[in-house]
Protein backbone atom coordinates (compact mmCIF):
# COMPACT_ATOMS: atom_id res chain seq x y z
CA UNK A 1 0.00 0.00 0.00
CA UNK A 2 2.93 2.62 0.66
CA UNK A 3 4.41 1.87 -2.67
CA UNK A 4 1.37 2.32 -4.30
CA UNK A 5 0.46 5.67 -2.82
CA UNK A 6 3.94 7.09 -2.13
CA UNK A 7 5.68 5.77 -5.85
CA UNK A 8 3.72 4.33 -8.04
CA UNK A 9 0.75 6.46 -8.55
CA UNK A 10 2.70 9.69 -8.07
CA UNK A 11 5.31 8.87 -10.99
CA UNK A 12 5.09 8.11 -14.68
CA UNK A 13 8.14 5.87 -15.86
CA UNK A 14 9.20 6.36 -19.30
CA UNK A 15 10.02 2.75 -19.67
CA UNK A 16 10.96 -0.32 -17.79
CA UNK A 17 14.27 0.53 -16.95
CA UNK A 18 13.52 3.23 -15.40
CA UNK A 19 10.35 1.61 -13.15
CA UNK A 20 12.85 -1.01 -12.23
CA UNK A 21 15.66 1.82 -10.75
CA UNK A 22 12.99 3.60 -8.83
CA UNK A 23 11.31 1.18 -7.45
CA UNK A 24 15.00 -0.71 -6.60
CA UNK A 25 15.09 2.73 -4.86
CA UNK A 26 12.08 2.73 -3.08
CA UNK A 27 12.17 -0.94 -1.66
CA UNK A 28 16.26 0.12 -0.63
CA UNK A 29 14.95 3.26 1.36
CA UNK A 30 12.12 1.79 2.90
CA UNK A 31 13.68 -1.41 3.96
CA UNK A 32 16.92 0.47 5.35
CA UNK A 33 16.58 4.15 5.77
CA UNK A 34 12.70 4.90 7.07
CA UNK A 35 11.88 4.57 10.73
CA UNK A 36 8.65 2.91 11.51
CA UNK A 37 6.59 3.52 14.18
CA UNK A 38 5.37 -0.04 14.49
CA UNK A 39 8.71 -1.23 14.80
CA UNK A 40 9.67 1.41 17.78
CA UNK A 41 11.34 3.63 15.45
CA UNK A 42 13.76 1.18 13.92
CA UNK A 43 14.29 0.43 10.24
CA UNK A 44 12.21 -3.21 9.15
CA UNK A 45 15.89 -4.24 8.03
CA UNK A 46 17.59 -3.40 11.84
CA UNK A 47 14.43 -5.07 13.28
CA UNK A 48 14.01 -8.09 11.67
CA UNK A 49 17.57 -8.78 10.72
CA UNK A 50 20.18 -6.98 12.75
CA UNK A 51 22.97 -9.56 12.08
CA UNK A 52 23.03 -8.60 8.38
CA UNK A 53 23.39 -5.09 9.06
CA UNK A 54 26.85 -5.93 11.48
CA UNK A 55 30.32 -5.53 9.79
CA UNK A 56 32.03 -9.00 9.66
CA UNK A 57 34.60 -8.88 11.53
CA UNK A 58 36.88 -12.06 11.70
Amino acid sequence: RSFKYEEAYLTQYNNIKEARAAIKQYVHTYNFERYHSTLDYHTPAKYYYPAMLMSYVA
